[in-house]
C-alpha cells in the first residue's frame, strides 16, 4: 500500500512542476528564481553582519536591489544557454568542455560586470562609478569565479537536461551570491555605509586641535 501511495505521490508532484519547466513558463521559472536566489545570497550575508556587529539594521533595500539584478540576470542565461547548446551539440567531454570554456571566458566576466553596474545603478551611484568598482574588484572576483564555475558547469552540461541548467545554476549560486554581496558590501567598497554630513562636522572637529582659552585681560 505505501509503495503504492508514494508512487503516485511522485507522479502527481512530477507532474505539478514540469510546467515550471517548458515553453515560455521556463523564461520566468529561470527569471524568478534568479532573483530569488540572489536575494537569498544578501540575506545570508546581512544576517552574517547582523551576528558580527549587533544592533546592525538589517538592510531590506539592499536586498530587494539584489532581487532586481538576480531577476535581470535570469533572462541573460536563459538565452546564453540555448545558444551554447545549439552552437555545441552533444554530451561527449570534448564538447562539453568548450561549453565550460566559453562561458568562463565570456559570460562569467560579463555577468560580473552587469552585477557591478546593475547593484551601482540601482543603489544611485552612475555607470562610470560602477564600471571603476568592477575593474578594482575584478581579478578578485574572476580568480574565485574560476575555482567554482568550471567544476559546477561540468556537471550542468554533462549531466543534466537544457531546460534545468538555470535553475541548477541558481540554487548553486547560493553560497557565490553570498560570496558576491559580500564583495560588492564589504567596507572597503566605496559606495559602502556613506558618511553623513554631521558625522563628517563631528570626524573634522575631533581633527581640530583644542582652542586655547581666552586669557583675561587686566583691567
Amino acid at each position: 500500500m505505501l509503495p503504492r501511495v508514494g508512487k503516485e505521490f511522485v507522479v502527481r508532484m512530477r507532474f505539478n512542476w514540469r510546467p515550471f519547466f517548458e515553453g515560455r513558463t521556463l523564461l520566468l521559472t529561470n527569471t524568478l528564481s534568479g532573483g530569488v536566489i540572489l536575494g537569498l545570497g544578501d540575506i545570508v550575508m546581512q544576517s552574517w553582519e547582523n551576528f558580527k556587529k549587533p544592533g546592525r539594521v538589517r538592510d531590506w533595500k539592499r536586498t530587494g536591489c539584489m532581487v532586481t539584478v538576480g531577476c535581470s540576470m535570469g533572462p541573460m542565461l536563459h538565452y546564453w544557454y540555448i545558444f551554447l547548446d545549439r552552437a555545441f551539440v552533444g554530451r561527449a567531454l570534448k564538447t562539453v568542455g568548450k561549453k565550460v570554456l566559453v562561458d568562463q571566458l565570456v559570460a562569467s566576466p560579463f555577468l560580473g560586470m552587469w552585477y557591478f553596474l546593475g547593484m551601482g545603478a540601482m543603489e544611485g551611484h552612475t555607470l562610470s562609478e560602477g564600471m571603476k568598482e568592477f575593474k578594482d574588484k575584478f581579478w578578485e572576483f574572476y580568480r574565485a569565479d574560476c575555482c567554482v564555475w568550471p567544476a559546477a558547469q561540468m556537471i550542468n552540461f554533462y549531466f543534466l537536461s537544457p531546460q534545468f541548467r538555470v535553475v541548477y545554476i541558481n540554487f548553486v549560486t547560493l553560497g557565490w551570491d553570498t560570496y558576491l554581496s559580500y564583495l560588492k558590501h564589504r567596507k572597503d567598497s566605496p559606495h559602502t555605509e556613506p558618511v553623513s554630513d554631521s558625522s563628517a562636522v563631528d570626524v573634522q572637529q575631533e581633527a581640530l586641535p583644542p582652542s586655547k582659552p581666552l586669557e583675561k585681560k587686566n583691567n
